[in-house]
């Protein structure tokens, strides 16, 4: 008898001990934790915000509001698909390469590829892009800047986001004191498109150690800017630019000659847009020939003086013309070639403005690439909510390239700038 009554005490209180350890209180947006704070699997201990953390990492702390049916003002969506892409092998020595070979350019091409993240970078809040407060600071006025900043509103207005921007019109020391007046403010994050690659390290190095997570968002920097931005995202403008060098290539039977008007030196673009359809012809089409590159800026006048010495100097030798934007370049462009009664010579550009769609669709220009403006600053700012929220965001994410033709141009109306 005895025995029996040990036995059942013990069977009582194993069921109590089980009972208690199982107790659960429901919290105020419903769920059911366990007192003292719930557990996940790996021993992880939920914070207040939703996110978890453990040796400073953070897990989601919610669902982001849907932003899959936000549409931008040409009807793509406002939030492009992204690619991740992964690093090819890197030359040896890339300087040693000459310039029209493809890995001289590696280290602008694939800037990021040896970034090694500073230890100052600050940790997610992981508690949402709602209420946040950040500061976007562009690199200088521009149509195409005008569509930036609209999409940057309609993106912070998905999230909740409060955003204040700020224009330097190409001036980098205006850009540092920008910088200064955001510091200042203390906002949740800064996203910067620098106004050039050699101030970008500097500028997010001093914005990463005031303690202020920054975003890096359209123009490549280097390897050493990226260190010190939490990511980086905007469009493969060296991958686009490969793309429509083929096209340009398929259409000129691969053989003949090329000028190219070129960005403002010094930037990313103006790399991007001359040096990625060149090394791109030097493998892809060798019988294509470089006859001339200028920098005439984007002063349409301007532009329509060196097509016209082109067509003078090198007659029929110039078989197509590679611009570097689609707007005012092409006006100067357009208008040289039909003065001088030159139709033949096929134009290609970067980029999709009113004035480059409507070139494609009348027949004067053969193909442009779709950037969307808009879209490019809704990934960044997706991004930054992502970060907000507590998930993981990669270090670098592109823009897919897509191409504009005559077959598809219609879709992509009415033009963001």
């Amino acid at each position: 008898m005895k025995r029996i009554v040990a036995l059942l005490l013990a069977l009582m209180m194993l069921l109590s001990m089980a009972a208690c350890g199982g107790q659960e209180t429901t919290s105020e947006n419903g769920s059911n934790t366990q007192e003292g704070g719930s557990t996940n699997a790996g021993g992880e201990t939920s914070t207040e915000g939703g996110a978890t953390e453990e040796g400073g990492e953070t897990t989601p702390a919610g669902e982001l509001p849907d932003y899959s049916t936000v549409m931008s003002t040409d009807n793509q969506p406002l939030f492009p698909e992204m690619v991740i892409k992964d690093f090819p092998e890197r030359p040896e020595d890339p300087e040693a390469l000459g310039e029209d070979e493809a890995g001289h350019w590696y280290d602008m091409e694939h800037a990021g590829w040896d970034a090694v993240k500073s230890s100052n970078l600050p940790t997610s809040p992981g508690d949402g892009p709602e209420g946040k407060e950040i500061y976007v600071i562009v690199h200088g006025d521009h149509p195409w800047t005008t569509a930036y900043t609209n999409g940057i509103n309609k993106a912070c207005e998905t999230f909740g986001i409060d955003v204040t921007v700020l224009s330097p019109n190409w001036d980098v020391n205006l850009q540092n004191q920008q910088i200064d007046q955001a510091i200042n403010a203390q906002p949740d994050a800064i996203i910067l498109i620098p106004v050039n690659a050699e101030s970008a390290v500097q500028q997010f190095r001093k914005i990463t150690e005031a303690g202020i997570p920054a975003f890096g968002s359209n123009l490549l920097t280097t390897s050493a800017a990226m260190e010190y931005m939490i990511a980086w995202t905007g469009p493969d403008d060296w991958g686009q630019m490969r793309e429509l060098a083929r096209e340009m290539a398929d259409a000129m039977n691969k053989e003949g000659g090329v000028c190219y008007l070129t960005h403002n030196p010094g930037g990313s673009a103006y790399f991007a847009r001359m040096y990625g359809p060149r090394t791109e012809l030097a493998e892809y089409a060798p019988n294509i020939k470089t006859l001339d590159f200028q920098s005439p800026g984007f002063d349409a006048a301007a532009c329509k003086q060196v097509v016209s010495d082109w067509i003078t100097k090198y007659g029929d030798e110039l078989n197509a013309i590679f611009c570097a934007d689609d707007s005012a370049q092409l006006i100067g462009t357009i208008d040289a070639i039909k003065e001088a009664g030159r139709e033949d010579i096929l134009v290609y550009a970067a980029g999709n403005s009113k004035t480059g769609q409507d070139y494609v669709k009348a027949g004067d220009v053969e193909c442009i690439n779709y950037q969307s403006a808009e879209g490019d600053a809704a990934a960044a700012v997706l991004t930054v909510a992502k970060w907000f929220n507590g998930e993981e965001v990669p270090p670098m994410a592109y823009m897919a390239p897509v191409m504009i033709n005559a077959e598809n141009v219609d879709s992509f109306y009415p033009c963001q700038w």
